[in-house]
């Protein structure tokens, strides 16, 4: 008789690498950004997993197998006899694999008893949503500086550094659409950037606040200002990013 026979399961798309996601499971650094302060991981078969929720409850186990960048097991429990799963009690299988907007994960959770099993269900979709917004702000954390990269090609008046520069920032079937604009591909939206200066000599953009970013969208306010420095127009700029954090897709919003 399989003493686990309850199982749930749930599967995620993170906006991350594979292996900026499967860091999380072999440093105990990343582990503890996820769980809480004090968590702990020893990412091989054998390690101990220890992991202290910000409320206190504390659960361990053990790494049962990894797989490199694919799968990783382990068992999980409670230290407090009161909770319904004792230390190691249950099993955890983590699958990984790319998919175009970043890292599937899948999870199965194994317990011993159906009622278990069902309580256990928000809490990994609460867990998991956490996993998530942790993994994609890792994997953007330059962001501020690629999105004022990006604004500042706006105003470069050399062709082969602009282009250059937007090849760094975006992706090559990068999509744009604004008021103005409605552009497909690298080339077109530096097309686009060369004739916008054309029309509206010496205006620069230039991004206001902070980025708000979760899970692969940003948003991002900004300024237009003329050569004199004063704005002539403000708005918000949507931002859709690669796995990698390059921009996939923007959509501008003019608000004056």
């Amino acid at each position: 008789m399989n003493p686990l026979a309850h199982s749930l399961e749930r599967t995620i798309v993170i906006a991350a690498t594979r292996a900026t996601v499967f860091r999380y499971f072999t440093d105990s650094g990343r582990f503890a950004a996820w769980w809480g302060a004090g968590s702990t991981i020893e990412g091989r078969p054998g390690g101990a997993v220890h992991i202290r929720y910000p409320n206190g409850v504390v659960a361990s186990g053990e790494v049962v197998e990894v797989v490199e960048a694919q799968r990783v097991v382990f068992t999980y429990g409670y230290e407090d006899p009161a909770k319904p799963i004792p230390p190691g009690g249950s099993r955890v299988t983590i699958s990984l694999e790319d998919v175009p907007s970043g890292t599937r994960l899948h999870l199965r959770h194994d317990v011993a008893d159906a009622t278990v099993r069902d309580q256990h269900v928000p809490g990994w979709r609460y867990q998991l949503a956490v996993f998530a917004n942790v993994a994609a702000a890792e994997q953007n954390a330059d962001l501020g500086g690629r999105i004022d990269r990006y604004f500042s090609l706006w105003s470069e008046p050399d062709a082969a550094r602009r282009r250059a520069g937007l090849a760094s920032l975006v992706a090559s079937d990068v999509g744009f659409k604004d008021a103005f604009s409605c552009t497909s591909g690298l080339d077109d939206l530096s097309e686009h950037l060369a004739a916008t200066q054309a029309h509206m000599p010496g205006l620069r953009l230039r991004r206001t606040g902070d980025v708000r970013h979760c899970q692969g969208t940003a948003v991002v306010d900004w300024v237009a200002e003329g050569v004199d420095g004063q704005p002539r127009a403000t708005g918000t700029n949507v931002f859709d990013l690669a796995p990698d954090g390059r921009i996939s897709r923007v959509v501008g919003l003019w608000s004056a």
